[in-house]
């Protein structure tokens, strides 16, 4: 992703970050207060979005009602493993048409900023287009990518990296 210049990297960051947090409605969540403040009391916390659990001070959430997809480094491709994860996730989709799905797009830590937010939006699209491709409504799905700035796991070992390379199911209004 040539071209972004600082402007565009500050940018990206402070959208994976939280300055653009806002910029997607959410229903009223377990814990919220009267107001729809989030609140964290003993909340439940699923259907938090990776940016939320950062801001409530806890990590990423790992699979969930829906399985996180894995991928290989420096791929966007769903293998056999992948699609059985997502065989699985649209069997439970199609038993609760109601909730809407928000795909993170997750990288490992090596590569630039930029690179690993492109890697981790080409990574959700790719599990987006199978659940369309296998029925699922795409008004029910929404990507976003973080790149490698949510990480589930820090140690630079391969078995690290490998947790990193996901994209997440966030499942809304349940």
């Amino acid at each position: 992703m040539r071209g972004w210049g600082t402007w565009g990297v500050a940018l990206a960051l402070a959208l994976v970050v939280g300055i653009g947090g806002g910029c997607r409605k959410r229903g009223p969540q377990p814990g919220d207060d009267e107001l729809g403040r989030a609140g964290l009391g003993e909340t439940d916390l699923s259907g938090r979005s990776s940016v939320e659990r950062a801001r409530a001070g806890l990590p990423p959430e790992e699979d969930g009602i829906l399985g996180d997809v894995r991928f290989g480094y420096d791929s966007a491709e769903v293998d056999s493993a992948g699609r059985a994860v997502l065989t699985r996730n649209i069997e439970w989709l199609r038993a609760n048409p109601g909730p809407k799905v928000e795909l993170e797009g997750h990288a490992d830590s090596r590569g630039t900023i930029e690179y690993n937010l492109a890697l981790g939006a080409r990574r959700a699209k790719a599990v987006k287009d199978h659940l369309v491709a296998h029925g699922i409504p795409a008004d029910r799905i929404s990507t976003i990518s973080y790149g490698k700035e949510l990480p589930l796991c820090h140690e630079e070992s391969e078995s690290c990296w490998a947790r990193n390379r996901r994209v997440h199911s966030v499942v809304f209004g349940q």
